[in-house]
């Protein structure tokens, strides 16, 4: 699975015609986290979660969280069931999580005396103030949904969270992709960037948008109320 995830999200990565991705999971529970017992009596699976591309910071575990991230297009979760461990890491990785009723989440390293590493600096800190993510890394309790809504770990909640993902997505793909995409990474340098930065780059993406066909096509749809008919975006490929 950790390698189908980390092919997954590199063959995205390249696509110029994919407009919103759409991350869910099989059976009663979205990821119930990882076989410990299976990695602990293979020491050469567990080390193989630590290996590094060339330049890339993320080891392999790390990059099936934190390339939803990278991606350029927007990612939506569609959370149900259990999120526990490295299964609550994937579920607060997509940019948007839309979670079922039953959803339930759990940070869950500490009961086996570790701590989260699959991503979770990357995106916990986030979306919860610090003593929340304190509280949650130690003590590994169990959030229901109704309480992940409240505290932010997830966007909102829907009875069939799948489908009002794939709702989702539909919408944001009838927009224009160089906005969404460009869109994304505003957003996403500027949460971490001094405001000089961030102010210049709202600049630089913008004007780049300005006059550009779809930005043009935009106008035109929203003025006349047809399709626009946008052309796919190469943008962060």
């Amino acid at each position: 699975m950790f390698s189908s995830l980390d092919e997954a999200s590199d063959e995205l990565a390249a696509r110029s015609d994919v407009r919103a991705v759409v991350l869910s999971g099989e059976g009663k529970s979205f990821c119930a986290g990882l076989d410990f017992p299976s990695f602990m009596s293979e020491p050469s699976r567990m080390e193989a979660m630590f290996d590094h591309r060339d330049g890339d910071p993320a080891n392999l575990a790390q990059r099936v969280t934190y390339d939803w991230h990278r991606l350029p297009m927007p990612v939506i979760g569609a959370l149900h069931g259990n999120c526990i461990g490295g299964g609550a890491q994937l579920a607060l990785a997509p940019d948007i999580r839309i979670a079922a009723p039953d959803t339930r989440i759990s940070i869950l390293e500490v009961k086996y005396g570790l701590v989260p590493d699959m991503g979770a600096t990357q995106t916990l800190p986030t979306l919860v103030s610090l003593d929340v993510a304190k509280e949650l890394v130690w003590s590994g309790r169990f959030v229901e949904a109704e309480e992940a809504l409240r505290i932010g770990l997830i966007t909102r909640i829907a009875d069939d969270a799948r489908d009002a993902a794939l709702e989702l997505a539909g919408e944001i793909a009838s927009r224009s992709p160089d906005a969404i995409r460009r869109g994304k990474r505003l957003l996403n340098e500027a949460a971490r960037a001094r405001s000089e930065e961030s102010l210049a780059l709202e600049e630089e993406l913008q004007r780049e948008l300005l006059g550009s066909p779809n930005q043009i096509k935009s106008v035109q749809a929203a003025l006349g109320g047809d399709e626009a008919g946008f052309e796919d975006s190469a943008f962060g490929t």
